[in-house]
């Protein structure tokens, strides 16, 4: 079922669990991430970044739509990373119930501009809004940040910035990456510590591949609910592409598509093990829910 992305955020919060919010680019990993999470009964989110957006458009948006309504499981749609009023515009028009305003690339001042005023346009579209403070490195769908301009969280900065934007979500930088770890992941727990102290909106941790399962149950315990996932889960994708390919096994592009779904199928049921959401889809059944559910049913 299409699910409400502030419901789910707040049942792994309250439960002490996360949800897995993974990229995704095609059919191919739209089923794959409805597949585990059904396998696995858990709740998860599709993840749609700027530049799969621009590929697919409405198309893609309204195919994470509706396999979220077809789904026996919470599933949410989520605009990752976006830095365009004009995309998170048409993102809300199309349906999504969540954004991510990410202002993290300009001066702090002009942050909170940019994330105040989306996020005063998705309130009034019903979605909510995750934004960021801190700049994370690493590279991901082709924006590369350099080491050199990462900034951590300031956890007194993070004060003022939620109470000036009013943002549902804030993404933290302790240390975390985009893309692979080309070090030994080193994760500022003390720091998350006191943001968590001194806010009181879900917290996200973008970067989650790669991470060891002792980091990932360390942030949960300090409040992280949200871990967003792409690199390991387009690795497999790529990987058993090439395989089949040059294994020469079948010539049917469905089979090989099927052996792509599997892979990415076990690399995110892995990861909603490591997030705690496995055998929870049940706590998400909310009178919330079930009446969200029940108006998407009605309008469609």
């Amino acid at each position: 079922m299409l699910a409400s992305t502030q419901e789910l955020l707040q049942t792994a919060r309250q439960n002490i669990y996360a949800i897995g919010a993974f990229n995704i680019y095609n059919l191919e990993g739209v089923k794959a991430v409805v597949s585990a999470a059904e396998t696995h009964r858990s709740a998860a989110m599709l993840q749609i970044h700027p530049s799969a957006l621009k590929y697919g458009r409405s198309a893609l948006v309204a195919m994470c739509l509706e396999a979220a309504r077809a789904a026996t499981v919470p599933i949410s749609v989520h605009l990752d990373h976006s830095t365009n009023a004009n995309d998170i515009r048409q993102a809300l028009t199309a349906g999504m119930n969540s954004i991510m305003a990410d202002g993290s690339h300009l001066p702090y001042a002009e942050n909170m501009v940019f994330t105040r005023e989306m996020t005063r346009l998705a309130h009034k579209s019903g979605a909510i809004v995750e934004a960021e403070i801190g700049r994370i490195s690493g590279t991901e769908d082709g924006l590369t940040i350099a080491e050199k301009e990462a900034k951590m969280t300031d956890p007194a900065q993070a004060v003022e910035f939620v109470r000036t934007t009013q943002v549902d979500a804030l993404a933290v930088t302790i240390g975390n990456v985009h893309g692979e770890y080309k070090n030994p992941p080193r994760l500022d727990f003390d720091r998350l510590a006191r943001i968590r102290r001194l806010i009181d909106i879900p917290l996200v941790l973008h970067g989650a591949s790669g991470l060891p399962g002792w980091m990932i149950s360390r942030s949960i315990q300090l409040g992280v609910c949200k871990f967003n996932v792409n690199t390991e889960i387009r690795q497999a994708y790529m990987r058993s592409l090439k395989q089949e390919v040059c294994a020469g096994n079948g010539s049917d592009l469905l089979d090989i598509a099927g052996v792509a779904i599997a892979a990415m199928q076990e690399a995110i049921a892995e990861k909603l093990h490591l997030f705690g959401s496995v055998g929870k889809a049940h706590l998400h059944e909310t009178p919330y829910a079930r009446s969200l559910a029940g108006l998407e049913r009605f309008s469609h």
